[in-house]
């Protein structure tokens, strides 16, 4: 009989299921605000640079551009985020979060620090350091 693939030790699931862990947590501790890690990030990315295109803004957060209109149309239908056409480019979106968008983003800072610190609570401070400086080298060493 042949031996199975040992797919619990891969790192592909393994970084599947640490993304589900960590999405997990973070719905949990947001609940009441009602947003998604991907909206959060949008609403904060808008905060940051507003008036961004929505291509860029999809590069930005790291979310498919084919799907993101209807995300930052769920953000706009709930009063968080402005969308209107380029004066220049009539085909290009330029995004704003809203008063109310930013006021909600800026109200989830502690839940969002409380679903961080529990995702990496399993580990070490030591641990915790390594693990966030390996992802980022994993993620920036496939950005190209």
């Amino acid at each position: 009989m042949p031996k199975s693939y040992d797919f619990e030790h891969a790192p592909g699931y393994l970084i599947r299921r640490a993304h589900q862990v960590a999405v997990a947590i973070f719905m949990e501790e947001t609940a009441e605000h009602g947003l998604t890690p991907v909206q959060f990030a949008i609403l904060n990315a808008l905060i940051a640079d507003p008036g961004e295109d929505q291509v860029t803004l999809a590069g930005k957060v790291a979310f498919d551009a084919a799907t993101f209109g209807s995300v930052i149309g769920r953000l706009e239908a709930r009063g968080w985020v402005r969308r209107e056409a380029d004066g220049r480019d009539r085909r290009r979106k330029l995004l704003w979060v809203t008063a109310e968008g930013q006021a909600t983003a800026l109200a989830m800072k502690r839940a969002v620090s409380r679903a961080q610190r529990r995702i990496l609570g399993p580990l070490a401070p030591r641990e915790q350091d390594q693990l966030l400086q390996l992802l980022a080298r994993l993620v920036h060493g496939h950005a190209a």
